[in-house]
């Protein structure tokens, strides 16, 4: 990762190359001070400098003589949405990520992002996409533009605002392509790795190659989604919910041109005129405990509805979250049309 950088300054430097620093930030002008092995040791901010020259000191002092030593920060890992949204809330904009070892690892601006969430994403983008043939004939689905952004860009874009930076990419059909774009997503300020499908895995087989997750929660998202989803909601829901697996589901309503009878035997006992169901379609969205990832097995072709099903069978909680925002699954010519139109008017990053 890389732009957090200029908001760190190492034990040493003179007050004169924070004042350098403070212009490259403009209004988000603050400063952490790290040793060598970027350990935090303090924050410095404009006014911090301002009474520092009040004291008597100059330019070429050194920039720990006028550090705040205890500074704000979020511990990478943890579960600590609740000192987030405080820090939000009481308008604490730029915090320093640090990792176990109080090395910091990442900035986060709360002008910018809406949330900082402990979850890993998973991005399944290995699939053919072959309803949208011939545009997928040279171009994997999930590079196809929306707007002047491809589908996953959106995808990234809208799990990155809310905090989440460590992502996983499953790639097979084309996926040099996706590889090539995005990188190892240093310039986005996130970490970006990639699995590989040597056969296709089915909508999350895939994730059973990860070992390395970062947190203890974890997200499943098709690539071909376009949503305006609130994932801090949709996780604080999950927690609320005690819930070990969480699907986003997406409300259909059906209505019935007739009366519905409702009888017993040959007597009508009751009957509704024209009455209108609801029902829910899965969203392919998913948020699931990281201990979940077990029950997926290795290299075999593997679906989420298999999980759920056995996750169901094994009494554990699956809990649906129903979407009241924007959704649509790009997979025909007139969904992604459908998609084109609606990019003008609606925000998705």
């Amino acid at each position: 990762m890389g732009p957090f950088n200029n908001h760190l300054l190492k034990e040493g430097s003179t007050i004169r190359e924070a004042l350098g620093r403070f212009n490259i930030l403009a209004k988000d002008a603050i400063l952490f001070i790290v040793d060598a092995d970027n350990k935090l040791k303090g924050s410095l901010t404009d006014g911090d400098v301002r009474r520092g020259f009040l004291k008597g000191f100059g330019l070429e002092d050194k920039v720990e003589q006028i550090t705040q030593p205890n500074p704000r920060y979020i511990r990478k890992g943890e579960l600590n949405l609740e000192k987030v949204i405080e820090y939000r809330q009481n308008n604490f904009r730029i915090i320093p990520i640090l990792d176990s070892e109080n090395r910091v690892v990442n900035v986060v601006n709360f002008r910018l992002l809406k949330s900082y969430l402990p979850i890993d994403a998973v991005v399944m983008a290995g699939g053919r996409g072959k309803r949208l043939k011939p545009l997928t004939d040279s171009v994997p689905k999930p590079l196809l533009k929306v707007g002047d952004k491809a589908i996953l860009e959106h995808n990234l874009n809208r799990l990155t605002v809310f905090g989440i930076d460590d992502f996983w990419i499953s790639v097979n059909y084309l996926g040099d392509q996706i590889e090539h774009k995005f990188g190892d997503g240093n310039d986005k300020n996130i970490s970006i790795q990639y699995v590989h499908e040597d056969e296709p895995l089915g909508t999350i087989g895939a994730a059973s190659k990860i070992d390395n997750l970062e947190h203890d929660y974890v997200l499943v998202t098709n690539s071909d989604i376009l949503t305006n989803i609130d994932y801090e909601h949709f996780f604080l829901y999950f927690l609320k919910c005690n819930a070990d697996f969480a699907v986003v589901t997406i409300p259909y309503n059906v209505t019935i041109p007739y009366a519905v009878l409702e009888t017993n035997n040959e007597e009508i006992v009751d009957f509704v005129e024209k009455p209108t169901y609801t029902y829910y379609s899965n969203g392919g969205i998913y948020l699931m405990k990281k201990s979940v990832l077990k029950f997926i097995p290795k290299d075999q072709f593997y679906n989420t509805t298999d999980l759920m099903e056995l996750l169901i069978s094994l009494k554990m909680k699956v809990v649906s979250y129903p979407l009241l925002g924007y959704w649509l699954d790009i997979g025909s010519h007139e969904e992604y049309q459908r998609a084109q139109n609606d990019i003008q008017q609606i925000k998705f990053d």
